[in-house]
């Protein structure tokens, strides 16, 4: 049987995997995993990507969300509002356990508008991806809570919540200059074989599961 390159995350709670991957999960010496390391709190809060799907921000990727990836080379981009996209091509050998040190870099951005709006967000799962305007800002939990919130400029915006497993949601927003503004909303877990564009680019494959024993292959 052949399986094409596939990325498969422990990612219990927050991906819906098919029979096969979950079974390759279970300790089975063919997965290599990837560990991200970073210095900083940029770096930790960064939002990963590998081979175009989201998978999570980087602090968050270790134990039960730890990235198992199958033998061979693998994508990983790590983006932070503000910053540069840090990507690596990496190559992945089986039971392998391979470190990458990420570093951000600041990008050239244009000055701040003199007078902004507040966003603050109440979302769950806090780890879910925004977006505004098409623009990946952050990881939920950086918005929400005490003394957390996202300065826009005062007009019309799209806020864009998505996670893997879950349905995306959306709301326009068009705050006036210094108002305050709340998103509040539970991301439902979605069943289908629908992934967010903003995840991830393309159409979702399935991985054929195994055939039984004994069976020609």
């Amino acid at each position: 049987m052949r399986i094409g390159r596939k990325v498969v995350w422990a990612l219990g709670l927050a991906l819906i995997v098919c029979p096969a991957i979950a079974v390759f999960a279970g300790g089975n010496q063919i997965m290599g995993e990837l560990r991200l390391e970073g210095k900083s709190k940029i770096e930790k809060t960064s939002g990963v990507w590998i081979d175009g799907q989201y998978v999570g921000y980087l602090k968050e990727l270790k134990g039960s969300k730890q990235i198992l990836l199958l033998p061979g080379e693998h994508e990983v981009t790590v983006r932070q509002n503000g910053y540069q996209d840090f990507s690596e091509r990496v190559m992945i050998q089986p039971g392998e356990k391979k470190v990458l040190e990420v570093a951000m870099q600041r990008a050239p951005t244009g000055a701040m508008p003199h007078v902004t709006s507040t966003v603050r967000l109440w979302v769950n799962p806090t780890r879910a991806a925004v977006f505004v305007d098409g623009r990946f800002v952050g990881h939920v939990g950086e918005f929400q809570g005490l003394g957390r919130a996202m300065l826009v400029a005062p007009g019309p915006h799209k806020i864009r919540i998505a996670l893997p497993g879950y349905q995306t949601f959306e709301t326009q927003i068009d705050p006036l200059p210094s108002q305050k503004v709340e998103v509040k909303t539970d991301l439902l877990k979605d069943n289908a074989d629908v992934r967010d564009p903003m995840l991830r680019p393309g159409a979702f494959q399935r991985v054929p599961p195994p055939p039984p024993p004994g069976s020609p292959q």
